[in-house]
């Protein structure tokens, strides 16, 4: 036991001493999608913030394929040191799981380090769709089921299943056209070679507001303050309870030391709630959700259960 008792406090003393050295080199920040979507936009706005206070290089890599899961084993084999880092839609964590073979187990293989931030998925429209409402996309859709084009990020990622669901509980019909990424999503609604979209706030609702895409609802519980003209998917539907969207999180490397992990959270949460960056954020529709480890954890757990029955009930397969 006093063998043990020693060896454990030389860890911890081991797990401090790096976490005072750290970060000595450049962070790899991992984003599982294209440049441009909204993990690409949180990870390119804190970067800077980040090489100010620590003095050292934030490099932001896209490594993209199959809905995030190339960027998120990247990082679940990375060296746990807290200098490879994963910032993405935890749908690339608590989702994908379920549609595709897995080579991590989420909850094993990854360190949580904080909630980033939310953003509601925007349900929107090319302007060429007949629709100026919600209730008038559901009886457009009943009335020609599989003509409208949904187009998502990828299969199994949270705005996919946003329009599985929304499908099932409305009874409509749409084929689904998978993209690498929400930015390629909106960029081809926004063309027209698709008919509509969920898609998170913060990567979609500038188009809304240039007027390249009709906006018809947020699927948050409440409206957001930044566009009040979009009521909620469950009051525009009479959906009681639908609330979906792009919940951002940070995670590392299992393994990584618990003092590294803690000075990320501290400093991800230092910047997240800055005035400028919870400015910003808002002004997209996205709200900051910085919390301790533990509870990044606990979402992950929560929600892997949660769209494993969607994908199941749904026999949702990869593409």
């Amino acid at each position: 036991m006093k063998r043990l008792t020693l060896f454990l406090a030389a860890l911890l003393a081991a797990g401090a001493a790096l976490a005072q050295g750290y970060p000595s080199k450049p962070i790899r920040v991992v984003v599982p999608f294209a440049a441009g979507g909204t993990s690409d936009i949180l990870a390119r706005a804190i970067g800077p913030h980040l090489t100010s206070a620590w003095g050292q290089a934030v490099v932001v890599e896209n490594r993209t394929g199959a809905n995030g899961m190339v960027g998120a084993e990247y990082v679940a084999k990375s060296a746990p040191d807290g200098y490879t880092l994963f910032l993405s839609d935890m749908g690339a964590l608590t989702i994908n799981p379920s549609v595709y073979a897995s080579p991590f187990d989420p909850v094993k293989d990854f360190a949580p380090v904080l909630m980033i931030a939310y953003s509601p998925h925007v349900l929107a429209v090319h302007p060429s769709v007949p629709v100026n409402t919600v209730k008038e996309l559901i009886a457009y859709a009943k009335a020609n089921p599989g003509k409208l084009n949904f187009a998502n990020s990828g299969t199994g990622g949270a705005p996919h299943l946003a329009g599985v669901e929304f499908a099932q509980r409305t009874g409509i019909q749409w084929a689904y056209i998978p993209y690498k990424g929400g930015s390629q999503a909106v960029a081809d609604v926004v063309a027209g070679n698709a008919n509509v979209i969920f898609n998170g706030m913060l990567a979609t609702y500038p188009s809304v507001k240039g007027g390249r895409l009709r906006g018809l609802a947020v699927s948050s519980a409440q409206r957001v303050a930044s566009a009040p003209e979009l009521p909620t998917v469950a009051e525009a539907a009479d959906l009681p309870g639908f609330e979906t969207g792009s919940y951002q999180g940070l995670t590392a490397a299992a393994g990584t030391p618990r003092d590294i992990v803690l000075k990320l959270n501290a400093e991800f949460t230092r910047i997240l709630n800055t005035p400028d960056m919870k400015d910003m954020l808002a002004k997209q529709g996205t709200e900051v959700r910085a919390g301790p480890p533990e509870a990044l954890a606990q979402f992950i757990v929560s929600e892997k259960a949660r769209w494993a029955k969607v994908v199941k009930e749904n026999s949702i397969k990869p593409d």
